[in-house]
């Protein structure tokens, strides 16, 4: 293990949109520094200015984008490190942590919106990645509506005059989701999170979003918000038709169902009572507690990891120990590859 690296903790970066509430500080406990509306908690992002900053330890202060430039492969796991420095990719994207993760905190309905996947996003100026994300809801109110993908049948000359009538919501498949659900959104799926819902996202690190629709909507200067139909009509992928809760599998543990694996990343839900170990077998693991709180060793912190609390633990550090104080919830993420042997194994 190299002993400068350790469990690492971020400050959160807050987001004002017109959409959020005050749910961050209400449920999942953040430090909100003046009133008003808060709609998303970076968690984990490296994204030109916008960066993690460490906040405990030898490290404090320490941007995530300085991390990996000091400590790369042993932060990030060789095979990550190496996609992330590949010559084929753009030097502007080079060297990035390749996820983020964030909470978001609906209060209103998002926009109705679409991302562009790899391949499109790689021909912006500058070139972006795509933005394929998951969902995972941690409240609900009853009446709450997923809007997930398109209804079958729909193409675009139908979508486009949806979104320029003022109906798109009429050619989008909806459910009301409950707590425990998980959403997977691939790139080129239109979507829109609506009001009543607080919910963790992980997504591939990418800002690149084109509305179609925002429900009428003014700023808070009265203005309306900009759309992007031509850019979205092209970006959507019309085959995926609707999109519903993710069914979870089992793995090889009893206390762990896998909700998300893609190319991407690997999202997993574990529910433990008694203690473990995490191995992180070469690649870095975010973990984010959604119920419960625990003690994760060698956290220079100590303090628990609570709700609504995330960490990422280096490729390097090879095993963790967890010790639940209470039932504990929380979400695994990864970058997969092929035969990984298991991560958690009873102390």
């Amino acid at each position: 293990m190299d002993s400068h690296l350790y469990p690492l903790r971020f400050q959160p970066l807050f987001r004002q949109y017109i959409w959020g509430g005050r749910r961050l500080q209400t449920e999942l406990g953040k430090k909100l520094d003046s009133a008003g509306i808060f709609a998303e908690s970076w968690e984990i992002v490296d994204r030109g200015m916008d960066q993690s900053i460490v906040e405990f330890g030898d490290l404090k202060g320490r941007s995530l984008q300085q991390l990996i430039a000091e400590f790369g492969p042993q932060l990030l796991g060789d095979y990550v490190f190496e996609q992330v420095t590949d010559s084929r990719v753009p030097e502007y994207l080079q060297h990035r942590f390749p996820l983020l993760f964030k909470f978001l905190d609906a209060h209103q309905t998002l926009s109705v919106q679409v991302h562009p996947d790899d391949n499109l996003a790689m021909l912006l100026e500058p070139p972006d990645l795509g933005k394929t994300e998951a969902w995972y809801v941690i409240d609900a109110d009853p009446q709450a509506l997923i809007y997930a993908g398109l209804l079958p049948g729909v193409d675009p000359e139908q979508l486009e005059n949806a979104c320029t009538s003022g109906a798109t919501d009429s050619v989008l498949h909806s459910f009301h989701p409950k707590p425990g659900d998980c959403v997977f959104i691939p790139a080129g799926t239109v979507h829109a999170i609506g009001a009543g819902l607080l919910v963790a996202e992980i997504q591939q690190s990418s800002d690149t979003t084109y509305r179609l629709f925002d429900w009428n909507r003014l700023d808070a200067q009265g203005n309306s918000r900009e759309l992007h139909i031509n850019e979205a009509i092209h970006s959507t992928n019309y085959h995926l038709g609707p999109v519903g809760p993710q069914k979870p599998k089992l793995t090889e543990f009893p206390e762990a169902v896998e909700l998300v694996n893609c190319d991407k990343f690997v999202l997993n839900k574990w529910c433990i009572e008694q203690p473990m170990i995490l191995f992180t077998n070469d690649c870095f693991r975010i973990l984010a507690v959604v119920h419960g709180s625990m003690d994760v060793s060698s956290d220079p912190s100590g303090i628990p990891l609570n709700k609504g609390q995330t960490m990422l633990i280096p490729a390097a550090q090879d095993k963790i120990r967890l010790h639940p104080h209470e039932p504990v919830e929380f979400l695994e993420i990864f970058v997969p590859r092929s035969k990984r042997r298991g991560r958690f194994e009873p102390i």
